[in-house]
């Protein structure tokens, strides 16, 4: 991917143009993620502009790509089937589950096809169209696009995006779009890659999540509640998100190859991602 246009933002969760580097030069050039001196959110700049990455998010191969995207989206499956079960457990538990659900950024739908017996109707969105073609099979409807390509009448008691909001150029504006197809007392759930995770801290500049240049977001667990706060959301509290990762991808980050037969193990990894969830006022 050739990109050639750049823009560099002041910080998307408070307008202050004042943003300190954290990682530039190498490995990142010709980016850099700088914090914000007045909020504290990370966030890319420069980064591409939101049309330049946007022909990016809909190839047909982004989940299949060695360069953008993901590897192979398909040889995690077990995983992220298991990482999303369990989400969707802590849900039922507090009572969220039920009625219809939309999941922004679906990818192959392994979530939706979980959700079944959670649910009574399971809708989804994705960029890509290879990957709609696979979710299709998985859910009871699936959309090309963003949240704006879900038909208007369509109303929802719960929203999730998990790993979206840090590809999101503008997440208010994204947030309020989403409460729009919320019914009054439905929740939404964001989930993101944890900045402020001592993974992070521990691994520095070799952090997995250091996803350049799609991840232009970056939240931990004051940035991403203030989102929703600000977003017009209410009663907001975090949900735990531990993920499983297929052992041969955790051994790639470190430079081992294994056989793909060890991507039938699962490695559960606590904090790397951070998730909250809020309420929409009646």
């Amino acid at each position: 991917m050739n990109i050639t246009d750049f823009e560099f933002p002041d910080c998307p969760l408070c307008g202050n143009s004042e943003a300190e580097a954290m990682y530039q030069g190498r490995g990142f050039d010709p980016y850099s993620i700088r914090s914000c001196g007045r909020c504290g959110m990370s966030f890319l700049s420069p980064r591409p502009t939101e049309l330049a990455m946007l022909s990016l998010y809909q190839v047909d191969d982004y989940f299949s790509s060695d360069e953008q995207g993901y590897a192979n989206y398909a040889a995690q499956e077990p995983a992220l089937r298991a990482t999303f079960r369990r989400l969707l457990e802590h849900l039922a538990s507090c009572g969220l589950t039920g009625g219809n659900l939309l999941e922004v950024g679906c990818g192959y739908g392994y979530l939706l096809e979980e959700a079944k017996p959670h649910f009574k109707r399971r809708v989804g969105t994705d960029f890509s169209a290879g990957a709609v073609e696979q979710a299709r099979m998985r859910a009871d409807q699936v959309f090309i696009g963003d949240i704006n390509s879900v038909e208007d009448q369509l109303v929802f008691d719960c929203i999730i995006a998990a790993h979206v909001i840090e590809h999101v150029y503008h997440p208010y504006d994204f947030v309020k779009e989403t409460i729009k197809r919320l019914r009054p007392g439905g929740a939404l759930l964001l989930a993101a890659p944890d900045f402020g995770s001592y993974w992070r801290k521990l691994m520095g500049r070799r952090w997995p999540s250091f996803k350049l240049p799609e991840h232009i977001l970056y939240f931990d667990k004051q940035t991403l509640p203030y989102l929703l706060v600000q977003g017009g959301l209410e009663n907001i509290r975090p949900v735990p998100y531990p993920h499983a990762f297929p052992f041969g991808l955790i051994a790639s980050k470190v430079g081992i190859r294994l056989h793909d037969i060890w991507n039938k193990y699962n490695l559960w990894l606590p904090a790397t991602t951070v998730a909250f969830v809020g309420i929409k006022g009646d």
